[in-house]
């Protein structure tokens, strides 16, 4: 059985195909809110066709883009509508419990990201999300309750303000310069970027750590987004590379509703 995962991000949409617990397809596409229900049906079936996936037994997918999220219920409707789907919202079974002042403002990802944290490394856990517009960090306490986190501005975000305002400034691409000194106005970007959004993960991770009140040692610090290789090399906190753990807690959302 093929599963189609989507995880859509405000930069980014992740699309993934799972054969049994098995990840046997990624791909990476542009957030397009202006592409439409046939448009997104087009594109995933056509990067499916090409690796041989395309046969399609369930959807799993959640969504922070209420635009693109609408489309594509017109697509899960139209194209998927005799086989189970599942979109991470209210009346979706996850299993993690809740505890915020209001619930249904938590994104799915978040949820989706804090199911798998708490199924696959057990809590207490924090899962710091890199991605393009924020760095999202959320927090699983020692029995498995999603408690809250923290959100602070993204890599791509803030390269973008930075070359948008400043008159000297320029985008750059993300690498690592020669050393945190650095001797241009590109290395000097990247060097403040890597090191600094390093520094920015390790620093709220150790006052998360405070909060829950627990041993560091007994803390899993899993991060996962499109930025995570650049950056996570040069943080101290983390125990945990995970890529793809958005689309494992999307596979467990369907096994949960469908399984």
């Amino acid at each position: 059985m093929n599963l189609l995962t989507l995880d859509i991000s405000n930069s980014h949409t992740v699309i993934g195909v799972f054969n049994g617990e098995e990840l046997v397809g990624h791909w990476k596409v542009a957030s397009e809110e202006r592409r439409t229900a046939d448009e997104w049906q087009i594109l995933i079936s056509g990067l499916l066709s090409r690796a041989d996936l395309d046969q399609v037994a369930a959807v799993s997918m959640c969504s922070t883009v209420p635009s693109i999220t609408v489309e594509m219920r017109t697509m899960h409707d139209r194209y998927y509508a005799d086989i189970p789907v599942s979109i991470v919202g209210p009346g979706v079974k996850t299993g993690v419990p809740i505890l915020t002042d209001n619930p249904r403002e938590v994104g799915a990802d978040r949820i989706v990201n804090a199911l798998a944290a708490a199924e696959l490394y057990g809590g207490p856990a924090i899962v710091v999300d890199l991605n393009g517009t924020a760095t999202i960090f959320d927090v699983v306490d020692a029995e498995n309750r999603y408690i809250g986190g923290a959100i602070a501005p993204g890599v791509e975000l803030s390269l973008d303000a930075l070359s948008r305002r400043g008159a000297q400034l320029r985008s750059v691409e993300l690498a690592l310069p020669r050393g945190v000194i650095g001797k241009n106005t590109v290395e000097a970007i990247q060097s403040g970027t890597i090191y600094g959004f390093a520094g920015l993960v390790d620093g709220i991770v150790n006052r998360l750590i405070d909060a829950l009140d627990v041993d560091e040692d007994h803390v899993a610090v899993i991060v996962t987004g499109n930025y995570s290789d650049v950056v996570v090399d040069n943080c101290a906190t983390v125990t945990d590379r995970d890529p793809w753990l958005t689309l494992t807690g999307l596979r467990l959302v369907h096994e949960k509703n469908h399984g």
